[in-house]
Protein backbone atom coordinates (compact mmCIF):
# COMPACT_ATOMS: atom_id res chain seq x y z
CA UNK A 1 0.00 0.00 0.00
CA UNK A 2 1.55 3.38 -1.10
CA UNK A 3 1.76 6.10 1.26
CA UNK A 4 0.01 9.08 0.91
CA UNK A 5 0.70 12.40 2.74
CA UNK A 6 -1.80 14.97 3.80
CA UNK A 7 -1.78 18.26 1.62
CA UNK A 8 -1.09 20.80 3.27
CA UNK A 9 0.41 24.61 2.98
CA UNK A 10 4.16 25.11 3.07
CA UNK A 11 5.60 27.12 5.41
CA UNK A 12 8.93 28.89 4.93
CA UNK A 13 11.07 28.82 8.70
CA UNK A 14 14.44 30.20 8.43
CA UNK A 15 16.04 28.29 5.66
CA UNK A 16 13.61 25.09 5.82
CA UNK A 17 10.04 24.58 4.74
CA UNK A 18 7.22 23.10 7.05
CA UNK A 19 4.29 20.93 5.22
CA UNK A 20 3.46 20.66 1.37
CA UNK A 21 6.04 18.65 -0.29
CA UNK A 22 9.17 18.91 2.22
CA UNK A 23 10.39 16.45 4.51
CA UNK A 24 9.47 15.85 8.07
CA UNK A 25 11.25 17.97 10.00
CA UNK A 26 12.52 16.85 13.58
CA UNK A 27 12.65 19.47 16.35
CA UNK A 28 13.69 19.89 19.79
CA UNK A 29 13.92 22.34 22.75
CA UNK A 30 16.85 23.14 24.54
CA UNK A 31 17.03 23.25 28.35
CA UNK A 32 19.50 25.58 28.74
CA UNK A 33 19.06 29.36 30.31
CA UNK A 34 18.35 31.68 27.35
CA UNK A 35 20.21 34.10 28.77
CA UNK A 36 23.11 32.20 29.28
CA UNK A 37 24.17 32.65 25.03
CA UNK A 38 27.00 30.67 25.32
CA UNK A 39 25.44 27.38 27.07
CA UNK A 40 22.47 27.62 24.85
CA UNK A 41 24.32 27.87 21.52
CA UNK A 42 26.65 24.50 22.64
CA UNK A 43 23.87 22.82 23.27
CA UNK A 44 22.29 23.93 19.93
CA UNK A 45 25.73 22.79 18.25
CA UNK A 46 25.19 19.43 20.31
CA UNK A 47 21.97 18.90 18.34
CA UNK A 48 23.24 20.02 15.23
CA UNK A 49 25.68 17.05 15.35
CA UNK A 50 22.85 14.69 15.48
CA UNK A 51 20.15 16.13 12.83
CA UNK A 52 17.88 18.68 14.60
CA UNK A 53 16.43 20.48 11.88
CA UNK A 54 14.94 23.13 13.96
CA UNK A 55 15.35 23.94 17.44
CA UNK A 56 13.11 26.26 19.93
CA UNK A 57 14.32 28.60 23.00
CA UNK A 58 12.77 29.24 25.92
CA UNK A 59 12.06 33.25 25.95
CA UNK A 60 10.76 33.88 29.53
CA UNK A 61 12.09 37.54 30.02
CA UNK A 62 13.83 40.65 27.62
CA UNK A 63 17.13 39.70 28.70
CA UNK A 64 16.31 36.09 26.42
CA UNK A 65 14.49 37.87 23.84
CA UNK A 66 17.80 39.98 23.78
CA UNK A 67 20.07 37.03 23.66
CA UNK A 68 18.57 35.48 19.98
CA UNK A 69 20.43 37.36 17.90
CA UNK A 70 24.10 36.52 19.25
CA UNK A 71 22.03 32.85 19.72
CA UNK A 72 21.12 33.05 15.99
CA UNK A 73 25.18 33.89 14.73
CA UNK A 74 26.50 30.63 16.28
CA UNK A 75 24.01 28.21 15.12
CA UNK A 76 23.47 27.00 11.78
CA UNK A 77 19.38 25.94 11.90
CA UNK A 78 16.60 27.58 12.20
CA UNK A 79 15.54 29.04 15.56
CA UNK A 80 11.94 30.02 17.19
CA UNK A 81 11.31 31.69 20.07
CA UNK A 82 8.51 30.19 22.86
CA UNK A 83 6.48 32.74 24.14
CA UNK A 84 3.95 33.25 26.45
CA UNK A 85 1.57 36.04 27.21
CA UNK A 86 3.94 38.75 26.61
CA UNK A 87 3.43 40.51 23.54
CA UNK A 88 6.57 42.66 23.56
CA UNK A 89 9.04 39.44 23.63
CA UNK A 90 7.34 38.57 20.54
CA UNK A 91 8.45 41.62 19.09
CA UNK A 92 11.92 42.02 20.55
CA UNK A 93 12.60 38.17 19.05
CA UNK A 94 11.30 39.23 15.92
CA UNK A 95 13.46 42.59 15.84
CA UNK A 96 16.25 40.17 16.90
CA UNK A 97 15.93 38.14 13.91
CA UNK A 98 14.14 35.18 14.83
CA UNK A 99 13.04 32.24 12.60
CA UNK A 100 9.32 31.50 14.09
CA UNK A 101 7.25 32.24 16.79
CA UNK A 102 5.06 30.26 19.27
CA UNK A 103 2.57 32.02 21.02
CA UNK A 104 -1.14 31.91 20.99
CA UNK A 105 -2.34 35.08 19.92
CA UNK A 106 -5.50 34.60 22.05
CA UNK A 107 -3.40 35.05 25.38
CA UNK A 108 -1.01 37.93 24.69
CA UNK A 109 -3.71 41.06 25.60
CA UNK A 110 -5.99 43.13 23.56
CA UNK A 111 -6.85 43.19 19.80
CA UNK A 112 -3.67 45.84 19.18
CA UNK A 113 -1.21 44.29 20.68
CA UNK A 114 -1.84 40.69 18.79
CA UNK A 115 -2.16 42.99 15.53
CA UNK A 116 1.38 44.41 16.37
CA UNK A 117 2.66 40.65 16.82
CA UNK A 118 1.25 39.72 13.80
CA UNK A 119 2.11 43.25 11.47
CA UNK A 120 5.44 42.30 12.32
CA UNK A 121 5.74 38.93 11.42
CA UNK A 122 4.31 39.29 8.19
CA UNK A 123 6.97 42.25 7.54
CA UNK A 124 9.38 39.54 8.43
CA UNK A 125 8.45 36.41 7.06
CA UNK A 126 7.95 35.33 10.38
CA UNK A 127 5.32 32.14 10.79
CA UNK A 128 3.84 31.52 13.89
CA UNK A 129 3.05 28.46 16.10
CA UNK A 130 -0.31 27.87 17.21
CA UNK A 131 0.41 25.19 20.15
CA UNK A 132 -2.17 24.31 22.73
CA UNK A 133 -1.12 21.77 25.12
CA UNK A 134 -4.06 19.63 27.04
CA UNK A 135 -2.64 21.20 30.57
CA UNK A 136 -3.51 24.92 29.95
CA UNK A 137 -6.51 25.17 28.29
CA UNK A 138 -9.44 27.91 28.89
CA UNK A 139 -11.25 27.56 31.84
CA UNK A 140 -14.47 27.64 29.91
CA UNK A 141 -13.72 24.65 27.25
CA UNK A 142 -12.57 22.65 30.22
CA UNK A 143 -16.12 23.57 31.40
CA UNK A 144 -17.66 22.86 28.21
CA UNK A 145 -15.89 19.18 27.15
CA UNK A 146 -15.55 18.39 31.30
CA UNK A 147 -11.90 18.67 30.93
CA UNK A 148 -8.59 18.25 28.03
CA UNK A 149 -10.85 16.52 25.69
CA UNK A 150 -9.81 16.19 21.63
CA UNK A 151 -12.26 18.46 20.98
CA UNK A 152 -11.83 20.90 23.51
CA UNK A 153 -7.83 21.27 22.44
CA UNK A 154 -9.41 21.11 18.73
CA UNK A 155 -11.93 24.44 19.47
CA UNK A 156 -9.11 25.98 21.27
CA UNK A 157 -6.62 26.20 18.01
CA UNK A 158 -9.41 27.35 15.71
CA UNK A 159 -10.06 30.01 18.47
CA UNK A 160 -6.60 30.99 17.86
CA UNK A 161 -6.34 30.56 14.43
CA UNK A 162 -9.62 32.45 13.53
CA UNK A 163 -7.91 35.93 14.97
CA UNK A 164 -4.95 35.38 12.90
CA UNK A 165 -6.99 34.81 9.89
CA UNK A 166 -9.08 37.81 10.37
CA UNK A 167 -5.59 39.71 10.37
CA UNK A 168 -4.94 38.09 6.98
CA UNK A 169 -2.32 36.00 8.51
CA UNK A 170 -1.74 32.33 7.09
CA UNK A 171 1.57 31.36 7.78
CA UNK A 172 0.56 29.22 10.98
CA UNK A 173 2.21 25.68 12.14
CA UNK A 174 -0.58 23.91 14.32
CA UNK A 175 0.51 22.06 17.68
CA UNK A 176 -2.32 19.94 19.78
CA UNK A 177 -0.31 18.11 22.72
CA UNK A 178 -1.66 15.73 25.09
CA UNK A 179 0.18 14.05 27.77
CA UNK A 180 -2.78 10.76 26.80
CA UNK A 181 -1.80 9.66 23.44
CA UNK A 182 -5.29 8.85 22.35
CA UNK A 183 -6.49 12.53 22.91
CA UNK A 184 -3.11 13.93 21.11
CA UNK A 185 -4.05 11.55 18.38
CA UNK A 186 -7.66 11.89 18.39
CA UNK A 187 -7.08 15.98 18.24
CA UNK A 188 -4.59 15.88 15.36
CA UNK A 189 -7.26 13.83 13.41
CA UNK A 190 -10.32 16.11 14.18
CA UNK A 191 -7.65 19.35 13.20
CA UNK A 192 -6.63 17.67 9.56
CA UNK A 193 -9.33 17.37 8.38
CA UNK A 194 -10.65 21.50 9.28
CA UNK A 195 -7.74 22.89 8.15
CA UNK A 196 -4.72 22.47 5.58
CA UNK A 197 -2.25 24.48 7.97
CA UNK A 198 1.25 22.31 8.60
CA UNK A 199 0.58 20.10 11.76
CA UNK A 200 3.67 19.63 14.28
CA UNK A 201 3.23 16.50 16.18
CA UNK A 202 4.21 15.83 19.57
CA UNK A 203 2.70 13.46 22.70
CA UNK A 204 3.90 16.46 25.73
CA UNK A 205 5.39 15.10 29.35
CA UNK A 206 5.99 11.67 27.56
CA UNK A 207 8.49 10.42 30.39
CA UNK A 208 11.87 9.74 30.26
CA UNK A 209 14.04 7.99 27.64
CA UNK A 210 12.76 4.72 27.36
CA UNK A 211 9.05 5.24 28.47
CA UNK A 212 8.99 8.48 26.53
CA UNK A 213 10.16 6.82 23.29
CA UNK A 214 7.44 4.18 23.27
CA UNK A 215 4.53 6.69 24.00
CA UNK A 216 5.92 8.77 21.41
CA UNK A 217 6.25 6.21 19.11
CA UNK A 218 2.60 5.19 19.76
CA UNK A 219 1.18 8.69 19.09
CA UNK A 220 3.27 10.51 17.01
CA UNK A 221 3.97 6.80 14.83
CA UNK A 222 0.36 6.32 14.14
CA UNK A 223 -0.19 9.70 12.74
CA UNK A 224 2.88 9.38 10.69
CA UNK A 225 1.65 6.43 8.79
CA UNK A 226 -1.66 8.12 8.26
CA UNK A 227 -0.17 10.45 6.48
CA UNK A 228 -0.80 12.97 9.46
CA UNK A 229 2.50 15.83 10.38
CA UNK A 230 4.87 18.00 8.69
CA UNK A 231 7.66 18.28 11.46
CA UNK A 232 7.54 16.40 14.67
CA UNK A 233 8.94 16.89 18.52
CA UNK A 234 9.66 13.86 20.88
CA UNK A 235 9.72 15.37 24.22
CA UNK A 236 11.57 13.30 26.64
CA UNK A 237 12.75 14.16 30.10
CA UNK A 238 16.26 13.97 29.77
CA UNK A 239 19.51 15.28 27.15
CA UNK A 240 17.45 16.80 23.91
CA UNK A 241 19.85 15.02 21.60
CA UNK A 242 18.12 11.91 22.50
CA UNK A 243 14.22 13.30 21.30
CA UNK A 244 16.85 14.33 17.58
CA UNK A 245 17.76 10.30 17.68
CA UNK A 246 14.65 8.96 18.64
CA UNK A 247 12.70 11.72 16.03
CA UNK A 248 14.52 9.87 12.92
CA UNK A 249 14.71 6.89 14.20
CA UNK A 250 10.91 6.66 14.27
CA UNK A 251 10.81 8.55 10.45
CA UNK A 252 13.50 5.88 8.95
CA UNK A 253 10.82 2.67 10.74
CA UNK A 254 8.23 4.38 8.55
CA UNK A 255 10.62 4.69 5.65
CA UNK A 256 9.91 8.42 5.88
CA UNK A 257 14.10 9.17 6.25
CA UNK A 258 16.26 7.00 4.16
CA UNK A 259 19.25 8.53 4.81
CA UNK A 260 21.02 5.26 6.71
CA UNK A 261 21.18 1.64 6.10
CA UNK A 262 18.19 -0.05 7.62
CA UNK A 263 18.99 -3.51 9.43
CA UNK A 264 15.87 -6.22 9.69
CA UNK A 265 17.28 -8.73 12.00
CA UNK A 266 15.11 -11.80 13.79
CA UNK A 267 14.72 -11.57 17.79
CA UNK A 268 16.52 -15.30 17.73
CA UNK A 269 14.71 -18.40 18.63
CA UNK A 270 15.63 -22.26 19.48
CA UNK A 271 16.38 -22.82 16.04
CA UNK A 272 18.79 -20.14 15.82
CA UNK A 273 22.13 -21.92 15.84
CA UNK A 274 24.94 -19.14 15.30
CA UNK A 275 26.00 -16.36 17.99
CA UNK A 276 23.00 -13.95 15.84
CA UNK A 277 22.93 -11.36 18.95
CA UNK A 278 26.90 -10.55 19.15
CA UNK A 279 26.63 -10.74 14.97
CA UNK A 280 23.57 -8.06 15.12
CA UNK A 281 25.49 -5.58 17.31
CA UNK A 282 28.69 -6.04 15.65
CA UNK A 283 27.26 -5.16 12.13
CA UNK A 284 24.94 -2.56 13.83
CA UNK A 285 27.91 -0.90 15.20
CA UNK A 286 29.81 -0.81 12.12
CA UNK A 287 27.75 0.06 9.63
CA UNK A 288 25.60 2.94 11.75
CA UNK A 289 27.82 6.07 10.18
CA UNK A 290 27.45 4.88 6.77
CA UNK A 291 24.81 6.78 4.85
CA UNK A 292 23.35 4.59 2.17
CA UNK A 293 19.64 3.53 1.33
CA UNK A 294 19.72 0.22 1.81
CA UNK A 295 18.51 -2.70 3.94
CA UNK A 296 20.28 -5.69 5.28
CA UNK A 297 19.04 -8.77 6.85
CA UNK A 298 20.38 -10.34 9.52
CA UNK A 299 18.81 -13.53 9.80
CA UNK A 300 19.32 -16.29 12.26
CA UNK A 301 17.59 -19.77 10.61
CA UNK A 302 16.04 -21.45 7.35
CA UNK A 303 12.12 -20.34 8.14
CA UNK A 304 12.22 -16.92 8.02
CA UNK A 305 15.82 -15.88 6.72
CA UNK A 306 16.00 -16.43 3.73
CA UNK A 307 12.63 -14.72 2.19
CA UNK A 308 13.72 -11.78 4.80
CA UNK A 309 17.46 -12.20 3.12
CA UNK A 310 16.15 -12.24 -0.41
CA UNK A 311 13.79 -8.79 -0.18
CA UNK A 312 16.70 -7.17 1.46
CA UNK A 313 19.66 -5.46 -0.49
CA UNK A 314 22.39 -7.94 1.09
CA UNK A 315 21.78 -10.43 4.08
CA UNK A 316 22.49 -13.71 5.57
CA UNK A 317 20.70 -16.46 6.92
CA UNK A 318 22.52 -18.43 9.48
CA UNK A 319 22.72 -22.09 9.27
CA UNK A 320 24.88 -24.60 11.59
CA UNK A 321 28.11 -22.46 12.28
CA UNK A 322 27.57 -20.67 8.54
CA UNK A 323 25.71 -18.37 6.66
CA UNK A 324 24.53 -18.16 3.61
CA UNK A 325 25.41 -15.04 1.65
CA UNK A 326 22.52 -13.14 -0.28
CA UNK A 327 22.71 -10.06 -2.95
CA UNK A 328 19.93 -9.06 -4.12
CA UNK A 329 17.51 -11.64 -3.66
CA UNK A 330 20.61 -14.46 -4.72
CA UNK A 331 23.08 -16.51 -2.53
CA UNK A 332 26.04 -15.86 -3.92
CA UNK A 333 27.89 -17.66 -1.24
CA UNK A 334 28.29 -19.48 1.99
CA UNK A 335 30.45 -18.03 4.78
CA UNK A 336 31.84 -19.31 7.65
CA UNK A 337 31.01 -17.87 11.54
CA UNK A 338 33.79 -16.64 11.92
CA UNK A 339 34.00 -14.36 8.54
CA UNK A 340 30.42 -13.53 8.47
CA UNK A 341 30.85 -9.83 9.89
CA UNK A 342 33.51 -9.06 7.86
CA UNK A 343 32.28 -10.22 4.47
CA UNK A 344 28.82 -9.08 4.92
CA UNK A 345 30.63 -5.47 5.27
CA UNK A 346 32.99 -5.80 2.52
CA UNK A 347 29.70 -6.48 0.57
CA UNK A 348 27.99 -3.31 1.54
CA UNK A 349 30.49 -1.10 1.15
CA UNK A 350 30.37 -2.62 -2.50
CA UNK A 351 26.67 -1.70 -2.85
Amino acid sequence: MSYKRRKTRKIKVGNIFIGGDSPISVQSMTNTDTRDAEATILQIKQLESVGCDIVRIAVPDIVAAKNISKIKSGISIPLVADIHFDYRLALEAIKQGIDAIRINPGNIGNEDRTRQVVEACKENNIPIRIGVNGGSLEKELLEKYNGPTPEAMVESAMKHIKILENLEFYDIVISLKNSDIRKSVEAYRLMSEKVDYPLHLGITEAGGIKKGTIKSSIGVGSLLVDGIGDTIRISLTGDPTEEIKVGKEILRSIGLLNDKIKIVSCPTCGRCQIDLIKLANQVEEKIDHIEKDITVAIMGCAVNGPGEAREADIGIAGGKGIALLFKNGEIIRRVPQEAIVKELLDEINKL
